[in-house]
């Protein structure tokens, strides 16, 4: 699985590690899409007035490529 991140113009693909699932307890079987909202969840803060997910870092989150 990988996070689709845009950064600077630039669309990139971010592989899902186990850091990235630090404090993630999982108590059943999810599928990617829904592991895909924990980890925006987790990884993002909403900015109302963009309707945007912007990571911790900046850039922002579009969303995820499950394989």
């Amino acid at each position: 699985m990988d996070l689709i991140i845009l950064n600077d113009g630039l669309y990139q693909l971010i592989p899902v590690t186990t850091k990235m699932l630090e404090g993630i307890e999982l108590i059943s079987e999810i599928d990617c899409f829904e592991l895909c909202d924990i980890l925006r969840l987790k990884l993002t803060g909403y900015v109302n007035e963009l309707n945007l997910h912007i990571m911790n870092d900046g850039s922002t989150f579009v969303g995820c490529m499950c394989r």
